[in-house]
């Protein structure tokens, strides 16, 4: 069975274990046979669903998750689109919701190991698990019953391929956006630590090229934050916006907002007890990339802890964009979110 490329006439037929892979359903295979298909960024394809892009793997997860997980009142889900932040929101959340059993203690001592906060220990991904591409990647039952409730997970998946139980539920959605700029060198530095030695670099021109024709990872960039925006404002009990520059330039304000609209806020006691600080000092970029799990060891999937630190910061995108590069993104982000009140 050949897959059904896009105008990529020179692109090759998807290989055989992609299409005959054991984890990939019929029903998986069938629908790949029928939509557009590209070249990715790392050492697979990806296929157009729906109006975005995901690879074979990210594909299969999603139509189980769609299909088969049920949504609680009480849950909370993070969405990121990827390398806008993902990281850091799951680090700052879960240590909200559980600092009643975790005291946010970023002096810690490393030998006391019975008093260890996880996140001295455990990579923030393997914390807060991925609902599409790990939970129900290779199940269509994954076994929940050791999240507690709240339970917490996270997605990078659009609003549009939300399972419908989490758009009917009462559930939380806490959304992170990041400046295009930073978030597509980001996305570059990422893909190239991934690659197999094999295929070489990818050059920045040419993702360059396919970041802006949306051909990533649950792209095209802007219809992902547009899709959250808007929920954002029919829906604000529903769904919080928050901007990674935000969260960088006012941390304090907007950890008390997002532990406010999770249904944990902050007490008195709580604030003079400097809990807040303490938790932005936990979990901030210094602490957590400087910890021994993340800077050695891999997530379930094989990508090593570490590659899911580099920077962190805001505005590195001048260190690696041309003046033409930045021209053409900030039209497309104009010409894509500004009409719609969006401005970063």
């Amino acid at each position: 069975m050949a897959a059904k490329n896009s105008k990529s006439d020179n692109l090759p037929a998807l290989p055989k274990y992609l299409i005959e892979d054991e984890q990939l359903s019929q029903e998986c295979k069938d629908l790949i046979d029928t939509l557009p298909t590209e070249s990715g960024w790392i050492n697979n394809y990806i296929h157009q669903y729906n109006g975005f892009w995901l690879n074979t793997g990210q594909l299969q997860g999603t139509l189980n998750c769609r299909s088969y997980f049920q949504a609680q009142d009480s849950d909370i889900l993070l969405v990121t689109s990827p390398k806008a932040g993902t990281t850091w929101l799951k680090a700052l959340s879960f240590t909200i919701l559980n600092r009643k059993t975790h005291y946010p203690n970023p002096q810690s001592d490393l030998t006391q190991t019975h008093h260890l906060h996880p996140l001295l220990t455990t990579n923030p991904h393997d914390l807060v698990p991925f609902l599409d591409t790990v939970l129900y990647f290779q199940t269509t039952m994954p076994d929940l019953r050791s999240f507690p409730s709240p339970r917490l997970f996270a997605t990078h998946l659009p609003y549009i391929l939300l399972p419908e139980s989490v758009k009917q539920s009462r559930c939380k959605i806490v959304y992170l956006c990041r400046n295009p700029n930073d978030q597509f060198v980001s996305m570059w530095h990422f893909a190239n630590k991934l690659r197999p030695e094999t295929r070489g670099l990818i050059s920045i021109e040419d993702s360059f090229d396919k970041f802006c024709q949306g051909k990533i990872g649950y792209g095209p960039f802007w219809d992902h934050i547009l899709g959250y925006y808007k929920e954002s404002l029919e829906r604000p009990e529903k769904t919080m916006f928050l901007r990674f520059e935000e969260l960088k330039s006012a941390p304090v304000n907007v950890l008390k907002d997002l532990a406010e609209f999770i249904g944990c806020g902050f007490s008195k006691d709580e604030e003079n007890d400097n809990i807040v600080e303490n938790i932005l000092k936990l979990c901030g970029f210094e602490n957590l990339s400087n910890l021994e799990v993340n800077k050695s060891g891999k997530v379930w999937c094989g990508i090593e802890n570490k590659a899911y630190f580099r920077r962190g910061q805001v505005g590195d995108w001048k260190n690696f964009l041309t003046s033409d590069m930045i021209k053409h993104l900030n039209l497309i982000t104009q010409e894509k979110l500004g009409k719609h009140g969006f401005n970063f």
